[in-house]
């Protein structure tokens, strides 16, 4: 029988949800009043290790780990991720948290806000400042977007571990191939029309990327307005929005099996950011962008107003793989079936910031 593991990253707290066959069932909050933005679940040791970012208004941010699926939570006596007293900086919150590949069993990866990458060589337990993207030449003209300055999205190759890609908002792409001794802008293709050079070197707001199945120099970003892909792991970007409502959103997630096959939804825009045309629907393209369909079976038919954030759609590595998305009426949506199927397993819960699942014993 496949066990499904959901982690529910919520404005106030953790919530997690386990589904053995058809049903499921949810505890917590973990971390009550905690804004957890960041989850990975780490299953590259013989027992799977969750890692959570946290954010207490009164004792700050942390990162806490669980070797027993949530059922106990450590927190290191000293701050897993501290910014070093010459940069001036605080960290204000975690904002992923991304095991790398197997070839790297211990390293984790940890993208915060101010916009940093620190990098862990103990499974979350303690980071490293990766020192190299922070001295960046371009770094004095990065400006925060809406929801501040962050290094929100990290990326890594299987096939090379020296290969790191993150997603700045709103800096852009920036690509490493020296395990992060130096950073290259990453953004040819990528538009960002509130400038007044809609092409510049670096300055677009990228909400989301996300890495193909079947191609690892695929990739699929979520811009502010545009959603794009690259077949050379970032160098070149291409315009794949038609056929989508609306080409404004902030999440998007790759199938983990089937390659060329990836999901997004869709938002009306910058300035009304609810979903496109009313309508609760994801939108799954099989081609890698050439064409989109929306899957709605089982969702929200009236107008609704649940707003998918950057991090809250995600898929399990079952097959067919399961597909989640939370959103900011607090509800969470699964589909068993590759997205073709959906229906409501939450309800109720504070905003949903994000959503990460996978496949345990």
């Amino acid at each position: 029988m496949t066990a499904v593991l959901l982690t529910v990253g919520t404005r106030k707290g953790l919530f997690i949800g386990r589904r053995r066959g058809g049903a499921w069932e949810f505890d917590g909050p973990h971390f009550p009043a905690q804004a957890v933005y960041s989850v990975a679940i780490d299953r590259r040791r013989k027992v799977p290790r969750l890692l959570v970012g946290g954010d207490s208004a009164h004792w700050g941010p942390s990162v806490f780990h669980s070797d027993d699926l949530g059922a106990t939570w450590v927190e290191p006596a000293r701050p897993a991720v501290a910014f070093p007293k010459d940069t001036g900086a605080s960290l204000e919150r975690v904002w992923q948290l991304h095991p790398a590949s197997a070839a790297d069993p211990d390293v984790v990866y940890a993208g915060t806000e101010p916009a940093a990458l620190f990098r862990s060589c103990d499974g979350g337990e303690s980071f490293d400042f990766v020192r190299p993207l922070w001295e960046h030449p371009t770094r004095s003209r990065w400006e925060p977007g809406g929801g501040g300055e962050a290094v929100h999205t990290v990326v890594t190759d299987r096939r090379d571990p020296s290969a790191v890609t993150v997603a700045v908002s709103t800096a852009g792409v920036f690509r490493s191939q020296d395990g992060g001794e130096s950073w290259a802008p990453s953004n040819d293709g990528v538009s960002a029309v509130f400038l007044p050079d809609p092409h510049p070197e670096f300055g677009q707001c990228v909400h989301k990327i996300a890495q193909d199945a079947g191609n690892l120099d695929r990739l699929y970003l979520q811009n502010h307005w545009g959603v794009y892909r690259s077949d050379d792991a970032g160098a070149h970007w291409t315009d794949i929005g038609a056929g989508l409502p609306s080409d404004f959103g902030f999440a998007v997630a790759a199938h983990p099996h089937r390659p060329d096959t990836a999901y997004v939804f869709p938002i009306t825009a910058d300035s009304d950011r609810v979903p496109a045309g009313r309508r609760c629907r994801v939108f799954r393209t099989e081609d890698a962008g050439a064409s989109w369909e929306g899957l709605s079976h089982g969702l929200p038919q009236g107008d609704h107003f649940g707003t998918v954030l950057r991090d809250a759609l995600r898929t399990d590595d079952a097959d067919p793989a399961g597909v989640y998305f939370g959103n900011r009426n607090g509800e969470v949506y699964a589909s068993a079936d590759d997205g073709d199927s959906w229906r409501l397993i939450a309800s109720h819960l504070p905003d949903v910031l994000c959503v990460r699942a996978a496949v345990v014993a």
